[in-house]
């Protein structure tokens, strides 16, 4: 090949590379293998940063944070075979959490991946059940296509993780240097139907208690303000799921909290007493609606993006698709009445914070999980970040931690995976460098991903974990406890956390006694630092939490 023919190509790697660029791709979270090592020593000479992690699961779990957090698709990178299945798991929680990633993973030649071979397994058929779109590249030249396909089906929509095998040899290969990445098309708004929104308006006209059931899709659609504009217009009360927190705060005088608890708790009563429920951005994995609406006997008025799914507990009476802060403004105006929130709604509120103040008052130790959530609240700013782990910890959190802005209390509750807050602290404090970020995190949820510790510290990314440390499966025995009356196959042992901290350069605490923590969580917030606290939890009070699935009406 002369000089002039050269110049006139480009590596398939850099083209890539350059893709990603122009999907505004600011960081890559993965390993390197022998398979993609052009693409990675190619994105040194990017704007786009490797963030290095030591375990693929926690680089598929840092972009599902990521994508959360920014709306726009994180991308998990790995080698084939083993590299790429280890990212199952982070991709996987992030479709059932409706959050966009773009997992990107390399695979054998195509010389050798269609017959036995080395390292070669169908990846993209591992793929294609846990995501929206999974294919491989046939050629280097239908990169620009894919990648742009990737993005564009894993942001729009109802989001989620997409897959894309790049072959070790069209990644070598080379391409015209003229070939470069597809323009990035904007998706507009969707206006809601007007005559869905007559309909509904015509359901509101009649209805003797409607609620309103704010899921995560509201918090992704940035419907916050326009949901807080039809509460208030229209005097309806507003619940959350776990994953919707915080996209109407808890301290309007609206707010009835979040549902999602094991056992009937205080929130479902005001979904006892309703006769229409408006959702609003809600999806069935986020809470069975069966728990809600048990008889199916309430009248649905769904609010999306997209159709409600089919479910027998679900019957929808009128659905509007369409941008949900539209959705709300237009129906709104159409209601010509005014509804009643007092009662119900300040009982709950009374309740939920009196037990958190109670909780605040508590000094036993090991601590009571009330006195850990009410300090974490006391150390944590208003638009601060805590992921709450898949355990009794998320339990907990999920129900009685206050929240006042989108995404500031994260939990899994698609999929439920634990282990996702120690690499997914890493990716929150990436997307909001201005912000506190705190994993709170069972001791077994921590130790599945601990290793990203090392990850934080030599990256310098500055997040807390605090683990609530009881040396067992404690959401598993709070379970067996309740349906067996006896539990088993729980218990293990830790290290020394605080020992085990500094090993990797991070900062270490044990708090000793109830008064310890608020100061500790402060300091180590505080500080430019990665850092680990470790707080015994006696989870004993857990039967007492659940004791309210007991009650009937207690107002």
């Amino acid at each position: 090949m002369s000089a002039q023919q050269d110049a006139a190509q480009q590596d398939a790697a850099r083209l890539l590379v350059r893709t990603l660029e122009a999907e505004g791709v600011e960081y890559v979270f993965g390993i390197p293998g022998e398979e993609n090592i052009h693409f990675v020593h190619a994105l040194n000479d990017s704007s786009i940063r490797y963030v290095l992690v030591r375990h693929e699961q926690g680089a598929a779990f840092m972009a599902e944070i990521y994508g959360r957090l920014t709306g726009r698709a994180g991308v998990a990178s790995a080698t084939l075979g083993p590299g790429a299945i280890n990212l199952q798991l982070g991709v996987a929680d992030a479709t059932t959490n409706s959050t966009p990633v773009v997992a990107i993973s390399a695979q054998a030649g195509l010389n050798r991946v269609y017959k036995e071979s080395h390292q070669v397994v169908d990846l993209v058929s591992l793929f294609r059940p846990i995501t929206k779109w999974s294919e491989q590249a046939p050629t280097a030249e239908a990169l620009p296509e894919m990648v742009r396909k990737a993005f564009k089906t894993a942001q729009t929509e109802r989001p989620g993780a997409v897959y894309l095998a790049i072959p070790e040899d069209v990644e070598t290969a080379t391409v015209p240097a003229e070939l470069g990445p597809l323009p990035v098309n904007v998706v507009r708004p969707q206006e809601p139907s007007p005559a869905q929104i007559a309909r509904a308006a015509d359901v509101l006209a009649v209805a003797r208690r409607p609620i309103v059931l704010a899921g995560h899709g509201a918090t992704r659609a940035g419907a916050s303000e326009a949901l807080r504009h039809f509460s208030e217009h229209l005097g309806l009360p507003v619940a959350t799921t776990f994953n919707g927190k915080g996209v109407f705060p808890d301290d309007h005088r609206n707010a009835l909290g979040a549902v999602g608890f094991m056992r009937h708790d205080y929130v479902n009563f005001g979904f006892d007493e309703a006769d229409v429920l408006i959702a609003v951005g809600y999806e069935p994995q986020e809470f069975d609606p069966a728990k809600i609406n048990p008889n199916a006997d309430k009248k649905i008025i769904h609010v999306h993006q997209f159709p409600a799914e089919v479910d027998d507990h679900y019957p929808v009476e009128v659905g509007i698709q369409g941008d949900i802060s539209r959705s709300l403004y237009a129906l709104g105006e159409a209601v010509h009445r005014r509804f009643d929130v007092n009662g119900t709604g300040r009982k709950i509120r009374r309740m939920l914070q009196e037990e958190l103040a109670e909780g605040a008052n508590e000094d036993g130790y090991p601590l009571s999980p009330r006195r850990i959530v009410a300090d974490i609240r006391a150390a944590m700013g208003r638009d601060d970040i805590v992921l709450a782990d898949t355990g009794a910890v998320k339990m907990w959190m999920a129900r009685m931690y206050p929240t006042y802005e989108p995404n500031t209390l994260i939990v899994s509750n698609g999929l439920s995976s634990m282990g996702f807050s120690v690499p997914g602290a890493i990716a929150a404090k990436l997307a909001h460098p201005d912000r506190k970020v705190l994993a709170a995190t069972g001791d077994g949820a921590f130790m599945m991903n601990s290793q990203e510790l090392e990850t934080a510290v030599r990256e310098n990314i500055p997040i807390t974990v605090l683990i609530w440390d009881d040396s067992a499966y404690g959401l598993i025995e709070w379970k067996m406890d309740l349906d067996l009356g006896q539990s088993s196959n729980i218990k293990f042992g830790n290290p020394d956390f605080v020992r085990y901290a500094e090993s990797f350069g991070a900062r270490g605490y044990r708090v000793e006694s109830a008064g310890e923590l608020l100061p500790t969580l402060r300091k180590a917030l505080a500080d430019d630092a990665v850092s680990v606290i470790t707080v015994p939890v006696d989870y004993s009070h857990n039967l007492e939490l659940t004791a309210l699935g007991d009650l009937t009406d207690p107002f």
